[in-house]
């Protein structure tokens, strides 16, 4: 199953493990069971000290089947793959492999003990799909528990195998997590974020740690890469820098392919993430995350920063990056039908729909291309566009109309979702040429209508544009001496990845030069005196 490349470099890998690592894999006679099996041989072959064992019994063992558990002798671990963990879950499959025989984690020691000293009964299952860019951090994370805590059980579930169990329990978005038989969560989870929710003493620790900071001369508020810039930018110039993001990576986290970074022809979101938070950590930057602002309050000298677990940071200059997220139809129906059949990432959720009808909303590049990759997927797509017309590019216009299970719609605005209180059965949409309203049966609704600045806790604290953008000059200045902005929850045209890094960096030397002007004045009259 794996080629001549794949299995050099896991051969390269499996070198690291420190003791045996034992599979255990439930198996039939049917296809996808055979090419488990071909990948657990190639496995063995590139590593002694991995063994693999079948098992026919799955069933009175309580396993679902195809799968296969790892384990060590000796060690109390209970980490189970459900299906192929090929596609982006390939990864996880490599780190389960290597922190069940025994090599050391790359993770904070502080939370290494965080997740020992959780104490409970925790069997959590995770439904992914192997094209979702999301579910490798929850599975990864997860997986890491398992080997770390014994009380901490994990079964990661490919939902396209397992398609039954995917509709029984209505599973209509990924990553999807239970536990002990009640959803826990959706959406990507770092293993910070998922601690946080079962250690529920987290927030207070934090709140007390947060208190006890000295000032900064730079907080940067967000961790995607304007704030990551700015932080590595601020603390190079020998500064007291901190930053402060509900999840570092912010956007980028969700994005799938990236082509365009220049000098880096492909890549994907969550690699660049962790390469940004990876730059920032070889400085002497203190890194807050899972970290929510919700009131900025400016001051002559110092500016204070108010977050959600009611603790305060206080700093000199304070960098604005808290980037944006996916704006939502604002439709009756939409909020209750979310992870119900309204998805927001085609890549992620797309494989759950296979064979059903779906909606795009939205006719700009990005929902054009989510119009393409789904309609190798679905039974039909029709892509709903508010304009007279796409504005996605003209290649991708081409493409997409040459697809014969496509069906545009332009002038045409989505009003309401339906549903069956359980998940998604259609929409409604107005034709803007006849005032007609039309009702259209499916199954999902994919929206894809661009971005919303995160800035509404910023709103009477610094100006912002009608858009809710925050407004700043040439320097990265807003109306607040003191307190810069970057990124795309700023006026700056052009939301790219590209230009955020710039304006992150051009913000933090903004902020440095200004704490140059505002200590100059004092120094000179203490040289009077």
């Amino acid at each position: 199953m794996l080629d001549t490349a794949m299995k050099t470099q896991l051969k390269a890998y499996l070198e690291r493990l420190v003791r045996p690592v034992e599979i255990t894999a439930f198996v039939d006679d049917g296809a996808k069971s055979k090419e488990m099996l071909e990948l657990l041989s190639d496995i063995t072959d590139c590593s002694a000290k991995v063994t693999v064992a079948e098992r026919r019994d799955g069933d009175a063992a309580g396993a679902r089947v195809p799968s296969f558990a790892l384990s060590s002798p000796g060690e109390s671990i209970a980490l189970t793959f459900a299906g192929l963990p090929m596609g982006h879950e390939f990864t996880s499959l490599v780190l389960a492999l290597l922190q069940t025989g025994g090599y050391p984690p790359k993770l904070e020691p502080e939370v290494i003990e965080q997740i020992k000293a959780l104490d409970g009964d925790f069997t959590f299952e995770t439904y992914f799909s192997q094209s979702c860019q999301n579910c490798p951090d929850v599975v990864q994370a997860l997986n890491l528990m398992a080997v770390l805590n014994p009380k901490v059980r994990h079964v990661a579930i490919d939902g396209a195998l397992f398609q039954k169990e995917v509709d029984a329990r209505q599973v209509m978005s990924v990553p999807t997590v239970y536990l002990n038989g009640e959803v826990f969560g959706q959406g990507r989870m770092g293993v910070e974020e998922i601690v946080a929710k079962l250690d529920t003493g987290a927030a207070a620790r934090d709140a007390r740690r947060m208190a006890e900071m000295n000032r900064f001369d730079v907080l940067v508020v967000g961790g995607g890469p304007a704030g990551a810039t700015a932080a590595v930018y601020a603390a190079r110039k020998g500064i007291r820098t901190g930053v402060a993001a509900e999840r570092f990576g912010g956007q980028v986290l969700d994005t799938m392919a990236i082509e365009n970074f220049i000098s880096v022809p492909y890549t994907e979101g969550p690699k660049l993430a962790a390469a940004l938070e990876q730059h920032v950590r070889e400085y002497e930057v203190d890194i807050l995350n899972l970290q929510k602002a919700v009131k900025l309050v400016p001051g002559a000298d110092i500016i204070e920063v108010e977050f959600a677990n009611g603790a305060s940071l206080r700093s000199k200059t304070v960098i604005l990056a808290t980037g944006a997220r996916w704006r939502q139809m604002n439709v009756p129906g939409e909020d209750t039908y979310r992870n119900k059949g309204v998805a927001y990432c085609p890549h992620c959720d797309g494989p759950l729909f296979k064979g059903k009808r779906v909606a795009v909303i939205g006719g700009g590049n990005s929902g054009v291309e989510a119009a393409i990759d789904l309609a190798g997927i679905v039974a039909q797509v029709t892509l709903i566009e508010f304009d007279s017309a796409l504005r996605a590019d003209d290649v991708l216009q081409r493409k997409l109309k040459s697809l014969p299970n496509v069906t545009i719609l332009t002038s045409a605005k989505t009003t309401e979702v339906l549903g069956d209180g359980q998940k998604v059965s259609g929409l409604v949409y107005e034709n803007r040429n006849t005032g007609d309203k039309v009702k259209v049966e499916l199954e999902g609704i994919f929206v894809q209508i661009g971005l919303l600045p995160n800035t509404e806790w910023l709103k009477g604290a610094v100006e912002l544009s009608p858009r809710g953008e925050i407004v700043v000059d040439a320097h990265g200045q807003t109306s607040v001496p003191g307190v810069f902005a970057a990124g795309d929850c700023t006026t700056v045209p052009y939301k790219q990845i590209v230009i955020a890094l710039g304006e992150g960096a051009k913000a933090s030397l903004s902020a440095f030069d200004h704490l140059i002007r505002s200590s100059a004045p004092k120094e000179e009259a203490v040289k009077a005196a």
